[in-house]
Order: C-alpha cells, then structure tokens, then sequence
C-alpha cells in the first residue's frame, strides 16, 4: 500500500511514518491490487488525531480517531478501517460482479478522480468566499444507484451524500434519519 502521510501541528518522524506504514500494511491482504490512501495526523486542543482515507473500486473508505496518545489512535484508525473492509468487501464485490464492471478500469479512474478532487479541494480551500460561506467544497458525482450511495455514505460516515441517479439520471442526495432509517431527496424540475 502506498500512503500519503501529512502531519498538521505535529511533525512525521521516521517513527512514526514507519509504524503507519506497518500498521496499514496489514490491510493489504484484503486486496489484490496496490492500493493509495491518505493519512493525515494532527493535533488540537490537546486530542492527537489520526485520519486515513483510501479509495477502492467505486468507493472511498475513511475513518478518524483521536486519543491521547497518537500511535493509539492510529491503531483506532487502522482498526475502524478494517472493519470496514470486512463489513463491506463482499457488498462491494457483489454489486462489480452484477454490473460487470471491469475493476481495474474502476480503480484507475477512482485514483484520476481522487486527484483531480484533491486538487480541486486545495483550491477551493485557497479561494476567497462571501461573508456567510466558511467553506467551499468541490467533488465529482459519481452515478450510482441510491443503495450504493447509501453504502458510499456509511463508509464515509456522512451523515448525506450526494449522487448521480443511475435510474433516473438526476442529482439525489441519500441521508440518514433518526431511528436509523434512510431518506432520498430528489429534485423536482419546474
């Protein structure tokens, strides 16, 4: 696995780059291909952070931790990650199979995407905005059916996410309602 490792408010030593790299290493029995992810480590107000985000296929895993300590929470990470993996790799196996998608064709794409949403991302973050916008995001709308929408936001651990209908060709935001259940908001066109 190759891993991006950023540090904000705290400096990547060799020690602690080398025991993200192992920890990580150990998700890569769950795939056959090389895999990028992304590690940022920080930390605020005392917490000690670790993030990690790590396209596959069509989707995108990601998890945070913070504790006191921050090789622990990159156990945290690494674990929550994990779990992931295990939770969604037969889902996520199952609907390539059905739509006959060729995954290394999706993987190529995934990694051109995630780039060119990062660049987007640093210079969004670099533009200046109006007085009530403290935040501008940009993304790619990926097609998708609404169940995979609702995987793509469990994985993400979003509270909404916003998609590309593959039935009806429109924008449609999945979110997650109290109790548990998930709603659809589709747009009406006037």
């Amino acid at each position: 696995m190759r891993l991006t490792i950023k540090g904000r408010n705290v400096e990547v030593t060799d020690a602690l780059r080398s025991y993200v790299e192992k920890r990580f290493s150990k998700l890569e029995k769950y795939f056959s291909n090389e895999l990028e992810g992304h590690v940022t480590l920080l930390v605020e107000k005392g917490d000690q952070r670790a993030e990690a985000t790590i396209p596959i296929n069509r989707f995108i895993l990601r998890a945070e931790e913070s504790s006191a300590d921050m090789y622990a929470s990159i156990d945290q990470v690494v674990d929550k990650i994990e779990r992931q993996i295990r939770k969604y790799k037969t889902r996520i196996n199952r609907k390539a199979k059905q739509t006959e998608i060729n995954i290394g064709e999706l993987m190529r794409q995934e990694e051109a995407d995630l780039k060119a949403a990062q660049a987007d991302q640093a210079e969004a973050d670099q533009e200046d905005t109006a007085d009530k916008i403290s935040k501008v995001k940009q993304f790619h709308v990926r097609m998708m059916d609404p169940e995979e929408a609702i995987m793509q936001m469990e994985l993400l651990d979003h509270d909404f996410f916003i998609f590309l209908n593959a039935d009806s060709d429109a924008i449609d935001v999945v979110y997650r309602r109290k109790g548990g259940t998930y709603g659809l908001l589709q747009p009406l066109m006037k």
